[in-house]
């Protein structure tokens, strides 16, 4: 929902005041929007434009290489002739200007009628419409302008600034629109500023395929995808609506449409690079990030360019404006090859031990019990979410799942000769490496300690020799976390399941017996801390607001022993 504003019929002219007062050291304000100031040798101007809510598009991607003035409208309504035509008036350098804009009907009648007036002044205007929403059309002179708006500006941009004359920037135009294709899909609907409500609502579960940027709804409700999948959609449908071109190189604009985070951009990305170049394409300076958006629309588009000698040439040049900046030099200078002196990569490969008979089958019993941690893990994932939350930062079961899922692999991987020891000393260090926070260093050194004590060259793993190794996992816990019984924290489940343990391996108990009492141990005392204060660590300064809630590195604990203790009792 847009919140900030003063009175909303007010907010594009009030935004704009603030960009125009930001940006005043390269840009100025004329009735109707906003011109570069002047810089170097004139140019054929290229004036863009459309209604607010679409930042960056469309002031901010006036400057050097790129526009020389932007028309803005109200909230997705067309500006008005004579907004377009003072702009391109103050834009114009003596060489002509071209209009340009997305493909919807008050756009082609306003700017029309502007370039209709300059041209009886004696300015030559032409116009180029922008048509790459392939979802909006089968006839490609019908479809909207979306993204892909960015693509064709640029092309544009960069001719004029390379001194071509107008005709050449017309077609250059042209040229890149017609190679230009662009899919979106919407998570979520646009507020306008005021509103109560999004102007569309996309059904629970699901995603608008086909978006436009004005608020319109997609064309078809899909059932929300995985990453993968989502760029396989996209991908496959662009490749599918591709141009009749040869060319195996491609400009990939990446587009978040308002709310959508950068990190999910990148893992996206990531997918369709991967996709892309499997299908034989080559990618050019590929764009992610926000370049036209919809207000606060979640949703992302895919936008790809098919490239000539020419239209490449237009894409890689540099460009610099408020929101937009691409230079080469800075570049040049880089090393990619990686040479002037980094670091050699860390050797992945370990040489395994010797190991004891004893040590190597109790490696596979120690598989079993990271089998039986990670599945826990990953069924309690959103309840241990849920508790950290409360107090915390709720990220507790994602990286509890993701230590896990990195200390499985990693003992799955490991050669069928090694030890006990070994083993959970890889897995201990993968989890600490891939999790990360204060679990992740936690449980990694603690697995380490755990497989430290046991040695790999023990004739029997006996129950007083577990004991001992699981004082040594405590004892990691306790050095590296400096926190103590009652602190409200892993420890007021762990420490009772040790005292357990042990007091059960002293009186004679074989292993399972004594790791299942322990395991009541450690749940009893999970319960508990739903009613202590935290006292150290980031729910400390909420420790009211946990009262009555377990701790969730205690209740993860308790559920990961009890289910280890499972499958102790099938063996």
């Amino acid at each position: 929902m847009t919140r900030i504003f003063d009175d909303p019929e007010e907010f594009a002219d009030d935004q704009l005041a603030g960009f125009l007062d930001l940006y005043a050291d390269r840009l100025r304000g004329v009735p109707g929007g906003v011109v570069t100031l002047p810089d170097g040798e004139p140019q054929v101007a290229v004036v863009i434009g459309g209604g607010s809510g679409h930042y960056p598009a469309f002031c901010g991607t006036v400057g050097s290489g790129l526009a020389h003035g932007a028309v803005v409208g109200n909230i997705f309504t067309s500006p008005s002739a004579a907004q377009a035509y003072s702009v391109a008036k103050a834009a114009d350098q003596g060489r002509g200007v071209v209009l340009s804009f997305g493909n919807y009907a008050g756009d082609i009648m306003n700017f029309g009628i502007a370039a209709e007036r300059l041209r009886k002044e004696g300015i030559d205007a032409r116009v180029v419409v922008v048509t790459d929403d392939v979802a909006s059309a089968e006839d490609p002179e019908q479809r909207r302008g979306i993204a892909g708006d960015f693509s064709v500006f640029k092309a544009m941009g960069a001719a004029a600034a390379a001194g071509l004359d107008l005709d050449e920037v017309e077609r250059v135009g042209r040229t890149s629109n017609a190679a230009t294709r662009t899919l979106g899909v919407a998570f979520s609907g646009c507020t306008m500023p005021g509103a109560e409500a999004p102007l569309f609502q996309v059904p629970a579960g699901h995603l608008g395929l086909g978006l436009g940027i004005h608020g319109e709804p997609g064309i078809e409700d899909v059932p929300l995808l995985p990453a993968e999948k989502l760029a396989g959609l996209l991908v496959e449908r662009l490749l599918a609506a591709a141009p009749d071109s040869s060319s195996t190189r491609l400009a990939p604009v990446l587009n978040g449409l308002g709310t959508t985070k950068y990190e999910e951009l990148f893992l996206l990305w990531r997918h369709v690079a991967r996709l892309l170049r499997e299908r034989g394409f080559t990618l050019v300076e590929p764009e992610v990030g926000e370049l036209v958006t919809s207000l606060d629309m979640g949703g992302v588009s895919l936008t790809l360019q098919w490239l000539d000698d020419e239209l490449e040439r237009c894409w890689t040049a540099d460009a610099y404006a408020p929101a937009y900046r691409k230079q080469r030099a800075p570049l040049e200078r880089l090393d990619a090859s990686g040479r002037g002196g980094a670091a050699e990569g860390v050797a992945q490969d370990e040489a395994v031990p010797p190991a004891s008979d004893a040590s190597r089958a109790l490696a596979g019993a120690v598989r079993d019990g990271l089998r039986a941690l990670h599945a826990v893990v990953a069924e309690h994932e959103e309840e241990l979410g849920r508790i950290d939350a409360v107090a915390g930062d709720g990220d507790h079961g994602r990286g509890m799942l993701k230590g896990a899922s990195a200390a499985l692999r990693s003992a799955e991987q490991a050669p069928p000769e090694a030890g006990a020891a070994w083993l959970l000393g890889r897995a201990g260090r993968a989890w600490a490496e891939q999790a990360g926070g204060t679990s992740g260093v936690l449980w990694g050194a603690a697995l380490e300690a755990f497989g430290g004590s046991l040695g790999d060259d023990g004739d029997v793993y006996d129950p007083p020799k577990v004991a001992d190794a699981i004082d040594a996992f405590a004892e990691s816990v306790q050095d590296l976390g400096r926190a103590q019984a009652g602190d409200k924290t892993l420890l007021d489940a762990l420490l009772p399941f040790a005292a357990s343990f042990r007091e059960q391996a002293g009186a004679g108990a074989p292993t399972r017996d004594a790791w299942a009492a322990a395991a009541d141990a450690a749940t009893e005392g999970a319960r508990a801390t739903a009613d202590l204060r935290p006292r150290v660590g980031r729910a400390r300064p909420l420790a009211e607001k946990s009262l009555g809630t377990p701790d969730a590195g205690a209740t993860s604990f308790a559920l990961v022993v009890t289910r280890v203790g499972e499958v102790l009792a099938r063996d």
